[in-house]
């Protein structure tokens, strides 16, 4: 029986939810290695379970904390346990700006578990500033329910490799047999949702180059399955894919105005157009649609 690791950040916009109905799919099709260029939280990642990957995002802090979770995760949490969770606390850690690769994560993990939302957030000059949270939110499920030892177990096989690089960069690796996940910061042509986590907005352009990415590694033959706004725009973009709707009603803050900005996108582009599997997702999500 395959265990389950779970991921051991909270993440705003994250896939645990979508990943226990897609990752058995993706996994049946991976004979190379496994390809995540958005990290984020690496549900799909964690679920995937997979012995190669290149995992990367350019959030190089991010990558830090996955890398010190991979290397040296007792310290980690002997570290994190030290900081008692209080809105002083939080603040004092927000504003700190420590230089070491330990203490880095340290700083990232904590305030993960106890800021708003699991919201990561930076301003324009790049600082991070996601409100504290309060509340029931706490790190102490990273030790209590072994989140961080069990997601080290798998960060630190030898086979998977963390990186702070473009998504082009990584995708333009991805070979027959390989499977590539991207989960980008949705955007449509016009900016009528939130879409800035970071200090540089996933625009318009990066869709479209990431299209391009994805073209490029199925004709190289890898599987590439990408989650994504539902907007026309994005359609036309990938008119060779296979789209299946989902919709989840979970969303940060107030309700969106238009129906259309909760609603989310699976494209699947299949080297070998095997879309059984795929096929009988989007029927599934289309009869849960009609009972709606």
């Amino acid at each position: 029986m395959r265990t389950e690791i779970k991921p051991f950040l909270r993440w705003a916009g994250g896939k645990r939810w979508l990943a226990k109905s897609i990752a058995p799919i993706m996994r049946k099709r991976l004979k190379g290695r496994y390809f995540e260029p958005f990290l984020g939280a690496g549900a799909m990642f964690f679920a995937m379970s997979p012995k190669q990957a290149l995992l990367s995002d350019l959030n190089g802090e991010l990558i830090n904390a996955f890398q010190i979770v991979a290397e040296m995760p007792n310290r980690l949490l002997k570290e994190i346990r030290k900081i008692s969770v209080t809105k002083e606390s939080y603040y004092k850690i927000r504003s700190s700006r420590p230089r070491s690769s330990l203490q880095r994560a340290v700083r990232f993990i904590y305030l993960n578990r106890t800021c708003y939302g699991g919201l990561y957030r930076e301003n324009r000059q790049g600082e991070f500033n996601t409100p504290f949270g309060g509340g029931s939110r706490t790190p102490a499920p990273l030790w209590e329910r072994n989140l961080i030892l069990e997601a080290s177990k798998l960060l630190s096989n030898k086979g998977v490799e963390l990186k702070v690089q473009d998504f082009a960069d990584s995708m333009k690796l991805a070979k027959k047999g390989d499977v590539v996940y991207c989960d980008p910061t949705y955007r449509a042509v016009t900016r009528n949702q939130f879409d800035r986590y970071g200090s540089v907005i996933f625009d318009w352009s990066d869709q479209e180059r990431l299209a391009e990415q994805a073209r490029y590694a199925v004709d190289r033959g890898a599987l590439v399955v990408i989650s994504n706004t539902f907007c026309d725009e994005i359609k036309t973009l990938y008119k060779e894919a296979i789209f299946v709707p989902l919709r989840k009603n979970k969303t940060i803050g107030n309700r969106p105005r238009h129906s259309n900005n909760n609603k989310e996108s699976l494209i699947i582009l299949d080297p070998d157009h095997n879309f059984q599997g795929w096929n009988s997702l989007r029927e599934r999500a289309c009869d849960e649609g009609k009972k709606k």
